[in-house]
């Protein structure tokens, strides 16, 4: 089934539509999977030394348009400026880790006992990338900047409401002097998706986004035998076990949770807490969450901590407001969470008394809402923690630095912390486990993912 409408910016504040791009036709889809194939030859070909140093100036151009970029996917998204514009910036920290680190990340492995036998890493062709729209510029990057220094060419489907973001990053990498056909931004449908994966000049996919979108794309990478990468979503664990000033940690978790309208997958969507300090850090979350009042254009909080922004859009806001809904229904405490008349407002709000049949118990809730639990063990918080299907990140708080460590090493995850919300850079891995999906962007492990790690063996 065709999408209607196409891809669209629409102001999250009041829904007004702002711009609109057709989808692309059959013939700009099989032009552009052309243009890879044959870029790809002559791109590949090139030392990784050459091509590195054109992903340092996509680097360069990043920060260097930080303001203009921001500008973009405020509008788009709705992300608070300065996020907006910090996210610009993590860009640069991205394409700038691969420009400088490809090069010996991608150099041949000598096989320990052999004299003539190493492992080389050479790239495999062209790969798709389906990328979301909470963070248009990040998610890109992760993904581009490691296959364009190891030789592979980039097609690019982002998300619908983020046409305007998604020629930017196109024009950075033309300025930048990425050949034509290396990196190719399409405004394709699900359809056309569907039949690029099944093309054999297609040699990969990577997916960020809802794990019915991966569960899709996996379906049709599974039935023609290419490599898939999914980065799904995520309902991540927070563990308190103990905290000498509750209203301190609780001041941390709840600007971890609001970062981006808690529109993040690895966001601390499900805090954990001990009984003995529960009640004061709940009274501590709700005081903040009451306190924020919405960002709006031309006033005083446009940039503001005290602020919230609008979520991606009215039907996002409505869906996390069901979620609710089913949650007060059956029993659990909600304050805040009121949907705006207009626009894509809901304020912040904190979810207690969350028990196992309700949907805000194993459902991602992908919004401004703090869940807290109540538990009395270290046992009982790591079985809350591991009982959801996903396992994308978690993190562990206490004074005893080795109990923290002992319980974060239980957790069902992909990416485990102690004392800090999340280890988050352009070197360190990011990815989950479980339904939170496979495969890993970032650091060292995020250029490993669409290689041909090939034996090479010279009898002597």
């Amino acid at each position: 089934m065709t999408q209607t409408p196409p891809y669209q910016v629409t102001d999250p504040a009041t829904g007004e539509v702002l711009q609109s791009f057709p989808f692309a036709t059959d013939a700009e889809v099989e032009q552009a999977l052309a243009g890879a194939s044959a870029a790809y030859t002559a791109w590949s070909a090139r030392p990784v030394q050459e091509r590195a140093a054109i992903v340092k100036r996509v680097a360069e151009l990043f920060t260097e348009r930080a303001d203009a970029l921001a500008e973009l996917i405020t509008t788009e998204m709705g992300k608070r400026p300065s996020a907006a514009k910090g996210e610009a910036e993590f860009c640069t920290d991205i394409f700038g880790y691969y420009a400088d680190n490809g090069p010996e990340l991608l150099a041949d492995r000598p096989l320990p006992g052999h004299a003539a036998a190493y492992v080389e890493h050479l790239p495999i062709g062209p790969v798709l990338g389906i990328m979301p729209w909470n963070y248009p510029y990040y998610q890109v990057a992760r993904f581009a900047g490691p296959n364009l220094v190891a030789g592979n060419v980039v097609l690019l489907k982002h998300a619908e409401n983020c046409p305007t973001s998604a020629l930017a990053i196109a024009q950075i990498m033309h300025d930048a002097g990425v050949p034509e056909g290396v990196y190719t931004n399409l405004f394709a449908t699900h359809e056309q998706v569907a039949a690029m994966i099944a093309d054999p000049r297609l040699r990969a996919v990577s997916l960020t986004g809802s794990e019915r979108a991966g569960t899709a794309v996996a379906e049709q990478a599974g039935r023609n035998l290419k490599k898939v990468v999914l980065e799904l979503g995520g309902s991540d664990p927070y563990i308190i076990l103990d905290t000498p000033d509750v209203d301190a940690a609780a001041e941390t978790a709840w600007a971890t949770r609001m970062e981006n309208v808690g529109q993040a997958c690895n966001s601390n969507k499900r805090m954990i807490v001990m009984d003995d300090v529960y009640d004061d850090f709940v009274a501590s979350l709700v005081k903040r969450a009451t306190a924020m009042v919405p960002r709006t254009k031309g006033s005083d909080n446009w940039d503001s901590d005290e602020a919230y922004s609008p979520m991606v859009s009215r039907k996002a806001a409505e869906n996390l407001r069901a979620q609710l809904d089913d949650a007060v229904a059956k029993g659990a405490t909600l304050v805040g969470g009121e949907l705006s008349e207009n626009g894509a407002y809901l304020s912040p709000a904190v979810l207690t008394g969350v028990t196992p049949e309700m949907r805000a118990y194993k459902e991602e809730l992908f919004g401004p809402v703090a869940v807290v639990y109540k538990v009395s063990s270290d046992e009982e918080a790591v079985e809350l923690a591991n009982a959801v299907d996903y396992g994308l990140g978690g993190a562990v708080w206490s004074t005893d630095e080795e109990r923290a460590v002992q319980v974060a090493r239980r957790l069902e995850v992909g990416m485990a912390n102690v004392n800090t919300p999340a280890g988050e850079g352009a070197d360190l891995p990011f990815g989950g486990t479980k339904r939170s999906g496979f495969g890993r962007e970032l650091g060292p492990l995020g250029i490993d993912e669409f290689l041909n790690k090939r034996l090479f063996y010279i009898e002597k």
